[in-house]
């Protein structure tokens, strides 16, 4: 999700592949579509965003909603917090499956392999994480919060929620990751005495995205900050802004290697 070379690396390779139809072998219609399966994965395995992925490894739901995921056209669903609601939800699942099938974003090489070189199925049809994020969740939903809400596995990500995204709740729910993440003292900090805010690499990467929904990145940041002192600065006084390093580890206990046993 997150990176410095990988745009060049779009560039170079001039790749998109993202599908403007869909066309589902056996399909699952839309209005008996669910996150069920899902939500109880996240539910048993996800604590306060750290992600036990070997307990994942054993849990026979999460392939079972990957599978779903084939079947459904995502293109079905009729509301806006339907389909936004579905992607989301999505992103995450993949970027859970990347992690159980050994990808890893922690190098350089890894980034460009997680979240390009491996493609997921979704409606009878593939797309990496690069794509959905950039040229689904972003490009279609101009939607800012979701930038607090995939989560590409990493520790500097925002926190893996042990629930899933509902389109009934979809406004709170973005609102309040929105919140958590921004508040979250280990993600962004701000300096009243010196006027300056270290903000995570993410309002860098996407400073289009929040200055476009709010005309600047603090100006989004003081929706959602917390302490009234600080939204009265944030609005009316210039700080300076210094981004912080980006920890790519991964955000839970690793998943068990593959056996090899029986193999020459």
């Amino acid at each position: 999700m997150r990176w410095i070379i990988l745009s060049l690396v779009i560039v170079v390779t001039g790749c998109s592949t993202v599908p403007a139809t869909f066309t589902p072998a056996e399909p699952i219609p839309a209005n008996e579509f669910s996150h069920r399966l899902l939500s109880r994965v996240l539910d048993a395995h996800v604590s306060n965003g750290v992600v036990d992925y070997p307990a994942i490894q054993l849990d026979d739901r999460l392939p079972a909603y990957l599978a779903q995921l084939d079947r459904v056209d995502p293109n079905a669903f009729v509301t806006r917090d339907e389909r936004l609601a579905f992607w989301i939800n999505v992103y995450n699942a993949f970027a859970i499956k990347g992690i159980l099938d050994h990808y890893s974003p922690v190098s350089y090489v890894g980034r460009y392999r997680y979240f390009i070189g491996r493609d997921y199925r979704v409606g009878g049809a593939g797309i990496n994480l690069y794509d959905l994020e950039r040229q689904v969740l972003i490009k279609q939903f101009q939607e800012p919060r979701i930038h607090f809400a995939i989560v590409c596995a990493s520790t500097s990500c925002p926190k893996l929620q042990a629930w899933v995204y509902e389109p009934d709740q979809l406004e709170r729910q973005l609102d309040r990751v929105a919140r958590e993440f921004i508040n979250d003292p280990t993600r962004n900090r701000f300096d009243r005495a010196q006027k300056v805010a270290s903000l995570s690499m993410i309002f860098k990467w996407f400073d289009d995205d929040f200055t476009r929904a709010a005309g600047s990145v603090l100006a989004y940041i003081a929706r959602y900050v917390n302490d009234p002192e600080l939204f009265q600065d944030l609005t009316r006084v210039e700080y300076r802004i210094e981004y912080l390093d980006y920890d790519w580890s991964l955000n839970g206990i690793p998943p068990k290697e593959p056996s090899h046993a029986g193999q020459s």
